[in-house]
This record gives C-alpha cells, structure tokens and sequence, in this order.
C-alpha cells in the first residue's frame, strides 16, 4: 500500500507548485499597479489641491492688493482736496484783508490829490508819500499789485471803462487816464481799474 501511495505522487503535475508561484507573482504585481495607480491618484489630487489653494491666495492676493490701490488713491485725494482747501482758506482771508488796505490806499490817494494844491504842505506831502510807500511796499510783499494802465489799450480782464470819451488821436479804445486804481493778488483780480476809454468817430 505505501508503494500505490508512491506511485500516486508520482503521478501529480510537476508545473503545479511554479504555476503557483506565478499567480503568487501575479497577484503581487496586480496589487503594486493598484497601489502606483492609487498613488498617482493622490498625487493628482494633492496637485489639483496645491493648484486650487494657489489659485485662491492669488484671488486674495489681487483683492487685497486692488483694494490698498483704492484706498492709497482715496488717501492722496483727500490730502491734495484738504490742501486745496487750507489754501483756498488761506488766499480768502489775504483777499479780505487786501481789500480793506486798499480802501486806505484810496484815502491816501485822495488826501495826496487833495494837498498837491497847497504850496505850504510841501513838507506834510513828503511826509504823506513816505507813509504812502511804506504802506504799499509792506502790502507788495503780501503779493498785492497795481494793475498798469499807462500807455494800455482797454482789456476787460483788468479794466472797467466808466467814460468814454470820443478822441481820433490815439487808437480807439486806449486808456486816456485812471479814475481809480486797480490791483490784483498775483494773476487773481482783486478790483478792476476805472478808467476813461478812447473812442475814435
């Protein structure tokens, strides 16, 4: 009977244990492309998350960025519109108080016209002119000036015509005299000057 025995191993297929062993491989291969796949897998989630979060920081990016523009633009806005402001504040009272210390040039010029026919004011007129000078040099440096009519031709910009007065020897509309001074703050007109205009028939 141990001999049958034998005889039966004998007779077993001797590729069985190596066809075995080639499943064995087999099942660990189909299980290292399954665990390559899942990792790729992962890996292109992982990118597909890396590149969403960098997307959105870059939303962030570009919203905080527009939105300090924006109010960097406002802050210069409001610094150049509060110094527009100051400056306009500033000019309006010079404005005011040029042209309460022009009422007092025009007195001065009314006393001076009034006395120029007086002989024994001499002294008093000198007096009156150095007086006169140091009024307008000090109310110059505040930027105050007179505006010129000598030898001008008529300009609405800087003139008021009162007169007219008809006259062929000089050019029409030539300033023939001055009624009243006039003066401006830099470019600005602070009052225009009266004057009597040429008219050619």
């Amino acid at each position: 009977m141990s001999k049958k025995h034998k005889h039966q191993n004998h007779g077993e297929n001797p590729f069985k244990e190596s066809d075995n062993i080639n499943h064995e491989e087999t099942k660990i291969n189909d299980e290292n492309e399954n665990i390559e796949e899942n990792n790729e897998t992962k890996n292109e989630q992982v990118n597909e998350n890396l590149e969403s979060n960098s997307d959105a920081l870059k939303e962030k990016y570009e919203a905080l960025n527009n939105q300090y523009i924006r109010l960097a633009a406002d802050f210069d806005n409001y610094r150049k519109r509060t110094e527009a402001q100051k400056t306009e504040l500033i000019n309006m009272g010079l404005e005011n108080a040029l042209l309460k210390m022009i009422e007092v040039l025009d007195n001065f010029d009314r006393a001076k016209k009034t006395m120029e026919g007086i002989n024994d004011c001499e002294a008093a007129l000198k007096s009156f002119d150095v007086l006169y000078n140091q009024v307008f040099e000090n109310l110059k440096k505040l930027g105050l000036e007179i505006i010129s009519t000598e030898n001008e031709k008529f300009d609405p910009n800087f003139h008021e015509a009162v007169m007219q007065t008809p006259n062929n020897e000089v050019e029409d509309q030539t300033i023939l005299n001055e009624l009243q001074k006039g003066y401006k703050l830099k470019d600005k007109v602070l009052r225009p000057t009266l004057v009597n205009v040429a008219v050619n028939n």
